[in-house]
């Protein structure tokens, strides 16, 4: 299996927050799961600690690639290719960070690990 984690699911997995569903705590512990985190999503918590949304990320932020080499988790830079579908993807979802995610998470083959279900009309696989 192949998963990119949605925002919420990376820091929930870092906080181990209850709210992560034990299907999803199990797909992403699973050694042979591939496990992708985005780019956009270092943006996101990045922006959101900014923006005062986020005030738990700051150590987070300070070490994200360590989080993620320590976790196995592959980044996932955002491309071209990802920008130009997230662009135009049908769907009246207006997030521009779901809307990129959700063309990475089509164009790479993965399942999108989130609780959101806007990701239903991206037309991509959601586990939750």
């Amino acid at each position: 299996m192949s998963i990119l984690l949605d925002t919420h699911a990376f820091l929930w997995w870092v906080t181990a927050d209850p709210r992560l569903s034990a299907a999803a705590k199990t797909a992403i512990d699973d050694p042979s799961t591939r496990r992708c985190v985005s780019s956009v999503t270092a943006f996101e918590i990045a922006n959101k600690f900014r923006i005062g949304k986020l005030e738990m990320a700051g150590e987070i932020i300070e070490s994200f690639d360590a989080v993620l080499g320590d976790a196995g988790f592959e980044k996932l830079a955002v491309t071209s290719s990802h920008a130009l579908l997230a662009g135009q993807i049908p769907s009246g979802h207006k997030d521009p960070f779901d809307r990129i995610l959700a063309a990475q998470a089509k164009l790479e083959n993965l399942a999108m690990l989130t609780i959101d279900p806007a990701f239903d009309t991206f037309g991509i696989q959601r586990l939750w």
